[in-house]
């Protein structure tokens, strides 16, 4: 997740679910933007097994015309969902959801965040990222508004205090 001081509006704020990371690079999910627009109108195949509310979130800055899918799974292996955390798992949105029983409570996501190999390594090392352990329910937050602040406060101590770092430092 960010750290206060990382100012790029990209970033800013924001908790990112990291889906993949390697020697190549990093890849991830920006969970707390939600836009104004209906993820039903995104992928309409899919409406039935959309979380509520349906919006489509900014994934990140990267191939912003690329939507992907973060979801539940029945619990088990399945075909078309690539497991993350708990249940949750990528969604692959090309699948007809008929042949992905018991997948629910589909997040769509425009772009994603990427990195280069060593570049998110070197962004932690300098402060501008705070590592925690993920939780399911951060990607299915019904407050994305209120995420960044929830994450900080369920880590306790000296970082849960983060979460009170003013918006305008220079106007406190």
């Amino acid at each position: 997740m960010a750290g206060p001081g990382l100012l790029d509006p990209n970033f800013r704020r924001t908790v990112v679910l990291i889906l993949e990371h390697n020697d190549d690079g990093a890849l991830g999910l920006v969970l707390n933007r939600a836009r104004l627009v209906g993820g039903a109108e995104a992928v309409p195949h899919w409406a039935d097994r959309l979380a509520w509310p349906s919006k489509l979130h900014e994934g990140g800055p990267v191939s912003t015309g690329s939507i992907i899918g973060l979801g539940l799974g029945p619990g088990e292996p399945v075909d078309g969902i690539s497991p993350l955390l708990g249940r949750l798992g990528v969604v692959d949105l090309h699948r007809d959801p008929i042949d992905l029983p018991g997948v629910e409570e589909v997040r769509l996501f425009s772009g994603y965040a990427g990195w280069t190999a060593g570049q998110l390594e070197t962004e932690v090392s300098a402060g501008g990222w705070i590592v925690v352990d993920a939780s399911e329910e951060d990607a299915r937050t019904a407050d994305p508004e209120g995420l960044w602040r929830i994450v900080l406060a369920r880590q306790g101590g000296m970082v849960a205090l983060l979460g009170d770092y003013p918006d305008e430092p220079s106007l406190n």
